[in-house]
């Protein structure tokens, strides 16, 4: 990363970017450097990280005048900026990010607004405040126009080029369009001067032969249900993803306690150590491996049966790459997604970018993953009793029961109860979600 401010370098470490998208690649230095650019990139290519890293460089803490203006198209995309700077943005004490949208009481925004130095919000509210004087445009740096054909289908052309004639200080702008339609090319032919023109498809849009699923689940039971899938589906090799690197060692610890051969890979794990675990996922002495982003382009592993998204990514580009690790050298894989109440708009996302349907699906219930043991240890016990000749271990069978007063039938019962996991909770309640948003 070309980042200099090391509380921001901290936030990016956090949140384990390691590897900078093609678009972040392009956009970061000449915006660093004060040029004008127009990317033409879809939803989930890393673009909000592509223009805020910049701005977080270049804002002023200690001034809490408005400096940067950010608009998009729809609330949710203004919400889903705002958190996202706010994360690249936890350490640095003194920045303020806030959305401002129609639908949300306007005199609490106002008050909210006061010492607030980067704004995401609609074009119609922002002119909402602009009359009203509560937004002033007079010390802004940059202006960024995110999505700018979605607000030209919504109508917001007008909105859109009466906010940026109003901006009369020479500053950035920062245009990012999925497609270029003629009224976009206006805008920036009359309001950028001499732009950066930057394009960027995305190497892989869909996934052949990979079976990909979503689960409601409150976040409260994300751990059980992960034990759920993983004792369902028994994985001999599998990788489970979470955002933060926190996590990734809380889950390993946990699984382990609960009787998974299961360890962690994350950025606080020096080279010798992070080739240890490797080479144990590769040779098969480890069964789950839980990792952040740092690891999605670099496991080279071609019999990877499943990839859990126990975390849904920042960006799409990302669960391209994390999904990439199953369903390799012509094998069949599968990808099971968690996604929480308030994040069923990503999972639109990631259906829109990689044209591809996520299947919803319940997680498994306690009885339905008692059934499924009590199945394959069938099938393995069918398997062994055709392959090999049993009746050599008769013996030492009758002599132990003999001993312990207890007949063949109890012993095969007792056997049978020790292969079945009890690693679940005792009580059989349902994680998922009860009602999903509209």
């Amino acid at each position: 990363m070309v980042i200099v401010n090391e509380l921001l370098q901290r936030a990016i470490d956090d949140m384990g970017f390691r590897e900078m998208t093609p678009i972040q690649e392009q956009a970061i230095p000449p915006l660093l450097l004060g040029k004008d650019i127009i990317g033409q990139a879809q939803t989930g290519t890393g673009k909000t990280a592509a223009f805020g890293l910049p701005i977080l460089e270049k804002v002023n803490p200690d001034s809490k005048k408005l400096q940067f203006l950010i608009l998009t198209p729809t609330r949710e995309l203004a919400m889903q900026v705002t958190n996202e700077l706010r994360s690249l943005a936890k350490y640095m004490m003194g920045v303020r990010v806030m959305a401002i949208y129609g639908g949300q009481d306007i005199v609490r925004q106002i008050k909210g607004l006061r010492g607030v130095q980067i704004v995401v919000g609609t074009p119609g509210r922002v002119m909402d405040h602009m009359r009203r004087h509560t937004i002033k445009l007079k010390d802004i740096e940059m202006v960024v126009l995110d999505e700018a054909d979605e607000m030209l289908n919504m109508g917001f052309r007008e909105d859109m080029e009466y906010i940026l004639s109003q901006i009369e200080k020479d500053h950035q702008t920062c245009l990012f369009s999925a497609t270029m339609p003629k009224p976009i090319l206006d805008i920036t032919s009359q309001y950028l001067k001499n732009p950066i023109f930057i394009k960027v498809t995305q190497d892989v849009l869909t996934i052949e032969s990979i079976e990909q699923y979503y689960y409601g689940i409150r976040q409260e039971y994300k751990y059980e249900a992960l034990k759920r899938i993983l004792s369902h589906y028994n994985y001999r090799r599998s990788i489970v993803f979470c955002n933060m690197k926190t996590m990734v060692a809380r889950l390993a610890k946990e699984l382990q306690e609960d009787g998974f051969i299961a360890d962690g890979l994350h950025g606080d794990l020096n080279q010798k150590q992070r080739d240890f675990v490797m080479n144990n996922f590769r040779n098969g002495n480890i069964e789950v491996l839980i990792c952040t982003d740092i690891a999605a382009r670099g496991i080279d592993v071609d019999d990877v049966e499943a990839v859990i998204n126990y975390d849904i990514p920042q960006e799409v580009e990302y669960y391209v790459h994390r999904i990439g690790r199953t369903g390799r050298a012509g094998k069949d894989g599968i990808a099971h997604t968690f996604v929480t109440n308030k994040e069923f708009n990503k999972i639109h996302a990631i259906e829109q970018v990689c044209h591809v349907k996520l299947i919803e699906k319940e997680i498994p219930s306690l009885e339905q993953i008692k059934k499924e043991q009590e199945r394959r240890i069938f099938e393995d016990v069918l398997k062994i009793a055709k392959e090999e000749k049993v009746y050599k271990y008769l013996t030492p069978i009758y002599n132990f029961c003999k001993q312990n007063n207890m007949s063949i039938d109890e012993f095969a019962c007792a056997l049978f109860r020790y292969e079945v996991k009890q690693i679940l909770m005792e009580e059989d309640i349902d994680l998922s979600i009860n009602k999903k948003p509209k």
